[in-house]
C-alpha cells in the first residue's frame, strides 16, 4: 500500500467511474483497476460495488476512504511544512477564485505576483464559493479568493479589499440619466446570476427584489448577464473590477446611491503552514486593486 493507491481510490470515489477517475489520475483505466483490486486484496475487503453503469463505495469502503483522506492530508502537511522551511515562496500555490472575481482580478494580478515571487507558481481553480470551500476542506486547493463572510470552521481569513457594485443599464434606460442609481430602483427589471453564485444573493439583498425576467433567465456567468443588459433585456449589478467588461457594448455604468459593495478575502485552512505566502499574495493584490478601484 502506498499514497498513490490512496489517491486512486479517492479518485474513484469522487468520480464514481473508473474511466473518469483514471483520466483524473493521468493513468490508463486498466492500470487503475488493477491497483484498486490489489489494494482490496491487501486489505481483504471489497471497497467498491461495481456495475457497468456506476461505482459505489461499500460500507467498509466508506470507512477506508475516510482514513485515506486523513493519511493524504498528513502527507500533504509534512510536505508543506518541509517546503515552508526551505522556501515558503517556492513551488505551487493552488488558489481557488470565484467566477465573478477571477476573470477580472487575476489578469491584473498575475504579472505583479510573478514579479514579486518569481519561483511561486499559482495554479488557479475557478468555482463557486461552496465548491471552493469543499475543495479547501478536502485539501484539493490551498486557499481561495471569496466575497462572502468567513465560513464557520477551522478557517483563517485575510481581508483583501472592498469592491463596490455598479449598476449596469442598457443605453437609453431611464435610470441611465441619473448620476447615481438607487439600488431599489433596479428591482423592476433586475437580472441575477443562477443559484450557487454568492453575488446572486448579494444583488438581491442590495436591490430588494428581482424583475419578472429574472425568473425566466438566470445566467451562469457574469458576462452573459452583461450581454443581456446590452440587448435591453434588463438591468443588473456588476462588481467594480468588471467595469472593463462592458467596453464596446451598449451598456451604461452608474455608481450606486446606497453604496452596495462586497468584501473580498483570502480564506485558507487554519492549519495551512504557508500563511506567509498568503500574506505576501494579499499585499500584492491590495496594491493592484488600489490602482484600479
Amino acid at each position: 500500500m502506498n499514497l498513490r493507491d490512496l489517491q486512486y481510490i479517492l479518485a474513484v470515489a469522487e468520480h464514481r467511474h473508473f474511466g473518469r477517475a483514471a483520466e483524473a489520475c493521468h493513468i490508463s483505466q486498466p492500470t487503475l483497476s488493477t491497483q484498486v483490486k490489489k489494494l482490496e486484496e491487501t486489505l481483504g475487503v471489497v471497497l467498491f460495488e461495481r456495475t457497468k453503469k456506476w461505482v459505489q463505495p461499500t460500507e467498509v469502503g466508506q470507512a477506508v476512504l475516510a482514513e485515506a483522506r486523513r493519511a493524504l492530508e498528513a502527507a500533504d502537511g509534512m510536505m508543506a511544512i518541509a517546503q515552508a522551511a526551505r522556501d515558503p515562496f517556492s513551488g505551487p500555490l493552488r488558489l481557488g477564485v470565484i467566477p465573478t472575481l477571477g476573470p477580472y482580478l487575476m489578469p491584473l494580478a498575475f504579472a505583479p505576483l510573478r514579479e514579486a515571487f518569481p519561483v511561486l507558481t499559482i495554479d488557479p481553480w475557478e468555482d463557486v464559493t461552496e465548491g471552493l470551500l469543499e475543495r479547501l476542506r478536502q485539501r484539493q486547493i490551498d486557499a481561495a479568493l471569496i466575497a462572502t463572510e468567513a465560513p464557520v470552521g477551522n478557517f483563517a481569513t485575510i481581508p483583501l479589499f472592498v469592491e463596490p457594485f455598479l449598476a449596469a443599464l442598457p443605453v437609453g434606460h431611464p435610470l441611465a440619466r441619473e448620476d447615481r442609481v438607487r439600488e431599489e430602483a433596479l428591482g423592476n427589471d433586475l437580472l441575477v446570476l443562477a443559484d450557487g453564485h454568492c453575488m446572486r444573493g448579494q444583488t438581491i439583498a442590495a436591490c430588494g427584489r428581482t424583475g419578472p425576467n429574472a425568473e425566466a433567465f438566470r445566467a451562469a456567468g457574469l458576462q452573459t448577464l452583461i450581454h443581456m443588459v446590452a440587448a435591453g433585456y434588463g438591468t443588473t449589478l456588476i462588481p467594480g473590477l468588471a467595469a472593463g467588461a462592458v467596453k464596446g457594448l451598449d451598456v451604461v455604468l452608474r455608481p450606486l446611491a446606497g453604496g452596495a459593495r462586497r468584501e473580498v478575502a483570502i480564506v485558507a485552512r487554519a492549519s495551512f503552514p504557508r500563511m506567509t505566502v498568503l500574506e505576501g499574495v494579499a499585499r500584492v493584490i491590495r496594491g493592484v486593486v488600489a490602482e484600479v478601484l
